[in-house]
């Protein structure tokens, strides 16, 4: 599902790729203003006066000229606030947080590296990624985190971040030492009424974070003995899965994101439309796979929906009615749902979602994957959520899991490269500053969610907005978020990164890394493998051997630190490439590396492929837009009508933009909807177009060339244009062919 945004995998629909290489141009536009909150100024001295719980002096003076906008924008609300009693601290200075990393890898399901199956990705016992050397020396120290002081610099940063976004509202949870810290809402939950956003009673979608839930009902089970996460899971259905090559798949692989399974999203996102029977969605298209099960991280809303089927058949109850009697209940968590649409008591606490503060709210999406991201949750019962987990399952008496229970799904890591963060049972590991973190992202259309649990310090965070923002920037405050927080309230302690490897040894691994790349979190037996081709990872050589990955306009620069291992230029991610015989295999960036790495792209989706496509493409247009001119000009000089095949030719050539306007349109609209009838006629009109263009510029070929009596000049023109055609018309239906554009297959 997340999403996308590039953001990591959110089970957001699939053409959240459109809006995540938006998000990449615009992210630096959103990284100046988060830069002037007070995250950069001294933390205030624990004799000052109080901090008032109303919005701070950022939500009340910033200027009307901070707005991207020049439409008046209503006022921010008082947030509403639940704050605990905060602890005295003394004063301290803050580190300034490191830019956000601008690369939004599409969901465009881009493709892998053909060859035999990589080594499985390794569980190890520990719940640490390799440390890794910090960015910048630790000569700063932690503020005290209390909730004066957290209250005060997020007043000076969300309000602020929400203008420039273009985002209605937002709600920001904290939790600390078992307890909620701050619980504050922060702008609109609808926009037009100027309905101000409740941390308590306000609901938003969490989207894939939905899945926690999910993989806390599958471990209670575990508990009782009722599932086995390393049995055939097709024991616990009533259909069958099929195997991989002898080999089964398990509850195992799927909360860990190694399942192999293409990913699938017809009709994942819907609006205001009825809940469709699980069962019969999950059987309706079971993906292929792409790799063998437990070697490669390639995140899934199928198998994670699957996991939630198995919960529901093995308790004999309803996901929904599972789920709210031993989670919802026992922690208190009294206005969550999972339920669509929405039952009839919280359809009043709903916030609106918007594309931005510029449009109109878009209705209440409905997750057809329900397990995967259906939630509709206010701030306040995420933040028990949060409690119970760093709670060891337990809150205020209520044990929804076992200790060792927790334990385990936090500390059993699945990586998907050795020295990068991985994932446990569920949870993915989001390690920064030296601090253990763990946690989990959700996108859908409108809602953007980030869930963090740093167990050994015993912090929680929760963040959601109810908007991506215009050119998406909503979805990048959530990053930029938690880097701020971490780096004022948890700096890097740790020593500064050595001198690396020597300039020769980086310059040689970066000219190895420079190519173009696909992720494992794809489709190759669809039409969505078409954007492979379009959307390519690149990773550049970049100056003093360091390597520059350019994802949707953004360009982000790594230094290697150890032999295939880079760390960010003036930022905290590490990219780490595993290499065979002096060849990258594939390599990991995190936070993404949980659920998908990248390998080189093979040929059909290589650049060369691509200026291929693009010439006959471009030589199809022409001629479409050359025939009504030499019409003219035939009928001024009362010329001979052109032979059968030329015509017929002429007729392909013109269905080829038709073909294109068609695909462009049935992928516009599913963005909250089933394209239905609109693909099936984008799929018929390509097959015509290509296959009947190849067919017509063949016989057209063998008519040209067989012909006698035309001057010298004019047949080797005419023949030079009969094989340009017919190349063309070649390149067009192999591309077709293998892209999976030339077949009525519906599901994507």
């Amino acid at each position: 599902m997340t999403t996308a945004t590039a953001r990591p995998p959110a089970i957001a629909a699939w053409p959240a790729w459109r809006r995540g290489v938006a998000a990449a141009l615009c992210a630096g536009m959103l990284l100046p203003a988060l830069a002037q909150t007070p995250s950069h100024a001294p933390a205030p001295a624990p004799a000052a006066a109080a901090v008032p719980s109303a919005p701070g002096p950022a939500a009340a003076t910033v200027p009307p000229s901070r707005a991207p906008t020049t439409a008046a924008l209503p006022p921010v609300p008082a947030p509403a606030v639940a704050a605990a009693p905060s602890v005295p601290a003394p004063a301290a200075s803050t580190v300034p947080s490191s830019p956000a990393l601008a690369a939004a890898v599409p969901p465009s399901r881009a493709p892998a590296a053909a060859g035999p199956p990589p080594p499985a990705a390794a569980a190890v016992p520990s719940s640490r990624a390799p440390a890794a050397a910090a960015v910048s020396p630790p000569s700063r120290a932690a503020v005290a985190l209390t909730a004066a002081d957290a209250e005060t610099w997020l007043d000076g940063l969300m309000p602020t971040a929400l203008r420039i976004a273009g985002v209605p509202g937002a709600v920001v949870v904290l939790v600390k030492d078992g307890k909620p810290l701050l619980q504050k809402g922060y702008g609109y939950a609808d926009w037009d009424k100027s309905t101000p956003v409740d941390p308590e009673s306000t609901l938003f979608r969490p989207g894939s974070i939905s899945k926690l839930f999910t993989w806390t009902a599958v471990m209670q089970l575990v508990e009782q003995g009722k599932l086995n996460l390393d049995t055939d899971l097709n024991r616990y259905l009533d259909f069958k899965v099929p195997a991989y090559k002898g080999k089964a798949l398990t509850l195992r692989h799927v909360m860990t994101h190694t399942t192999g399974l293409e990913e699938a999203g017809r009709g994942l996102i819907v609006y205001d439309a009825p809940t469709p029977d699980l069962g019969q969605v999950l059987q309706r298209y079971i993906p292929p796979y792409l790799y063998e099960p437990g070697t490669t991280q390639g995140y899934s809303n199928w198998a994670s929906a699957l996991a939630g089927y198995i919960v529901q058949r093995v308790s004999g109850q309803s996901f929904d009615d599972y789920i709210e009697q031993h989670i919802f209940v026992p922690l208190g968590m009294k206005h969550s749902t999972f339920r669509q649409p929405l039952p009839a008591a919280l359809r009043g606490q709903m916030s609106q979602g918007y594309g931005s503060v510029d449009e109109q709210p878009k209705g209440y999406e409905v997750v057809n994957l329900a397990p995967a991201g259906s939630l509709a949750a206010p701030g306040a019962d995420m933040g028990r959520f949060m409690l119970a987990y760093l709670g060891q399952g337990s809150l205020d008496g209520q044990q929804i899991l076992k200790p060792e229970t927790v334990r385990l799904m936090h500390t059993q890591i699945t990586r998907g490269m050795p020295d990068l963060n991985g994932i446990g049972l569920g949870f993915y590991q989001q390690d920064t500053n030296g601090h253990r973190a763990l946690g989990h992202g959700g996108d859908v259309n409108m809602f953007h969610s980030e869930l963090y649990l740093l167990p050994d310090d015993g912090i929680g965070l929760y963040v959601s907005v109810n908007s991506p923002g215009r050119h998406d920037q909503g979805k990048w405050l959530r990053e930029r978020l938690y880097q701020g927080f971490t780096d004022r309230y948890l700096p890097d302690q740790r020593q500064g990164a050595g001198a690396g490897v020597d300039m020769a040894t980086a310059e040689a691994h970066a000219r190895m890394m420079a190519g173009a790349y696909r992720n494992t979190r794809r489709e190759d037996s669809t039409f969505m493998s078409a954007l492979q081709l379009l959307s390519p990872v690149r990773v550049k050589v970049a100056e003093r051997g360091q390597v520059a990955i350019e994802i949707g306009g953004g360009r982000n620069v790594f230094r290697e630190v150890k032999p295939f291992l880079w760390e960010e230029v003036h930022g905290k991610r590490r990219l780490q490439a595993i290499v065979e015989d002096g060849k990258v295999k594939r390599w990991g960036l995190e936070p993404y590396v949980f659920a998908f790495v990248f390998e080189p792209v093979p040929f059909m989706a290589s650049t060369p492929v691509l200026l291929l496509t693009l010439g006959a493409l471009g030589v199809a247009v022409l001629t479409a837009l050359a025939w009504p001119v030499a019409a003219r000009v035939r009928r001024k000089h009362g010329l001979a009508r052109p032979a059968r095949p030329l015509t017929l030719v002429r007729v392909a050539a013109c269905l080829v933009p038709v073909s294109l306007l068609l695909w462009m349109l049935a992928l516009e609209a599913t963005d909250g909807s089933d394209p239905g009838w609109l693909l099936m006629l984008a799929q018929g009109v390509t097959i015509v177009a290509f296959v009947g263009g190849l067919l017509a510029s063949a016989w057209h070929v063998r008519s040209v060339f067989a012909g006698a009596g035309a001057d010298a000049g004019g047949g080797r023109a005419a023949r030079a244009l009969a094989a340009l055609w017919l190349l063309s018309f070649v390149v067009l239906v192999a591309v077709g062919a293998w892209h999976h554009l030339l077949s009525f297959n519906p599901n994507y």
